[in-house]
């Protein structure tokens, strides 16, 4: 028998599938002109500025980024009941709903009280109450602010180690200040994607956005997870720009043989949201997936998928 947020989630999924894709693009479009014009200003400044997910020019009567979600919904309408369904408690589910409602209704009620205003962002303590010795890894590190949060959240002796990759060297040297009265942690500058290589990326005037770009202007040494640390690993949290994708393939080895906690931004592009779950699950199904929100009530970003090994 359903629930309420069962019967919420798939009366909205029901209602993508009796729609092609052209219906579907025309609702939302619809849902966004019914907004007030300052809100829709608002995210065509937020959409342009970091280009995620498709531009709105709404002077061009340039839709892009809802074109791209329409597109989406009708690719990936079945893997989105498949993720519901294995969510492992309501809170995630409700989530998921929520997320996607926004998406196709421009529906802020339901996001806002997803939000998460009780825990530090990625560090849900119903889900992960107590840590002792982690070996941590933080991928994104930017200014060292998660790994602050994870010490706040479990004190010192919550980590045994903890690595810090970030490619920009400004958000380097303040991490360095951040956390110079810590032992053991040790901060890289270097991408982490799928194998060794070189890459390139270029500043964003937003400095916690800086993602890498084959045509960027600065170089930066590129590594796999499986080549860099070669310790076994627990806990790996992602925070890349749409580059998770690449750095979960150059950890498998550590996915398959460790199981580690993995808390991973899945909002960068549209499609994280069910490739990377369905990646992670390919390298080891002995996980419990849960989704918790920590952005705004207006467009549904910073959303993390928490995925915890089921013997643990």
């Amino acid at each position: 028998m359903k629930n309420y947020i069962d019967t919420l989630f798939y009366n909205l999924i029901n209602d993508i599938k009796s729609k092609d894709v052209n219906q579907v693009y025309f609702n939302m479009i619809t849902k966004f002109r019914l907004l007030p014009f300052t809100t829709q200003l608002s995210i065509q400044q937020f959409l342009n500025q970091f280009n995620y997910w498709g531009k709105i020019e709404i002077e061009k009567d340039n839709y892009e980024m809802l074109k791209n979600k329409a597109n989406a919904f009708k690719i990936y309408q079945e893997d989105y009941i498949k993720l519901y369904e294995y969510l492992s408690d309501y809170k995630s589910k409700y989530i998921l709903f929520s997320i996607l409602n926004n998406f196709y209704n421009f529906n802020f009620e339901y996001l806002k009280n997803s939000m998460e205003t009780l825990y530090k962002h990625y560090f849900d303590l119903d889900l992960m109450p107590n840590l002792e010795n982690e070996i941590f890894v933080d991928v994104g590190a930017f200014t060292g602010d998660s790994v602050k949060d994870f010490i706040n959240s479990y004190g010192l002796k919550g980590y045994k180690k903890i690595y810090c990759y970030e490619i920009c060297k400004e958000n380097i040297e303040k991490m360095k200040e951040n956390l110079k009265n810590y032992t053991n942690i040790f901060i890289y500058d270097k991408a982490v994607i799928d194998d060794d290589r070189a890459v390139h990326y270029d500043l964003n005037s937003e400095l916690s956005a800086n993602k890498i770009n084959e045509n960027g202007s600065i170089s930066v040494k590129g590594v796999a997870l499986d080549n860099d640390i070669r310790e076994p690993i627990s806990m790996v949290k992602m925070d890349i720009e749409g580059g998770e994708y690449l750095a979960i393939k150059g950890m498998k080895e550590h996915i398959k043989n460790e199981c580690p906690k993995l808390l991973i931004s899945v909002y960068h592009n549209n499609s994280d949201l069910i490739e990377i779950p369905k990646l992670i699950l390919s390298l080891n199904n002995n996980y419990n997936f849960y989704i918790r929100y920590y952005g705004g009530c207006v467009f549904a970003t910073e959303i993390v998928l928490i995925a915890l090994p089921k013997n643990k």
